[in-house]
C-alpha cells in the first residue's frame, strides 16, 4: 500500500469516537473496529468484514477508510500476541485491504491503499484450516 498514482483520492485521517461506521466530514466512510480481549482471531475477522459489508450497504461505493484498535492480546510481537500480529500485518492486507481506501493498525499505523478500492465486499468470511500437507503425507502420484 504505497507508491500511490498522482491522481490518487488521499482521505482525510479522523478515527471516530466510537466503534461501527461513520460518514466522515469529507465524504469518506469511517469503519472503526476494537478487537477486545476475549475475541477470536476469525470472530474479528468476520466482525471486521461485516462492518465493512455493511459499511457498503449504507453508503455504496463511497471510499471508506478503516481503523482497527486491538485490546489485550498482548506478546512480542511488536506489542501483540502471534494471532493479532499476523491479523494486522497479514490478514488485513490479504482480505480486507482491497475494500478500502486507506486503513490504520496499531502495528502497520497509517496507510493507502494504491489501487481502486473494490466495492463487491463479501458477505461473510470463509476461513478454514490449515490446507498445508501434514508431516508424512504423501502428495501426488500413488
Amino acid at each position: 500500500m504505497s507508491d500511490l498514482p498522482p491522481d490518487a483520492f488521499v482521505p482525510e485521517y479522523t478515527k471516530p469516537d466510537a466503534p461501527g461506521v461513520h460518514m466522515g466530514f469529507d465524504n469518506t466512510v469511517a469503519v472503526y473496529h476494537v478487537v477486545m480481549p476475549e475475541d477470536t482471531f476469525e470472530q474479528a475477522a468476520q466482525a471486521l468484514v461485516g462492518l465493512v459489508r455493511q459499511a457498503q450497504d449504507q453508503f455504496p461505493d463511497w471510499p471508506r477508510v478503516l481503523y482497527l484498535d486491538v485490546a489485550g492480546h498482548e506478546g512480542d510481537a511488536a506489542g501483540f500476541d502471534p494471532d493479532f500480529y499476523e491479523f494486522q500485518q497479514d490478514f488485513l492486507f490479504s482480505a480486507v485491504a482491497p475494500f478500502v481506501q486507506a486503513l490504520e493498525t496499531p502495528v502497520t499505523g497509517g496507510l493507502v491503499n494504491p489501487q481502486p478500492q473494490r466495492n463487491d465486499v463479501p458477505d461473510r468470511l470463509k476461513i478454514g484450516g490449515d490446507t498445508r500437507p501434514h508431516a508424512g503425507q504423501v502428495i501426488g502420484d500413488h
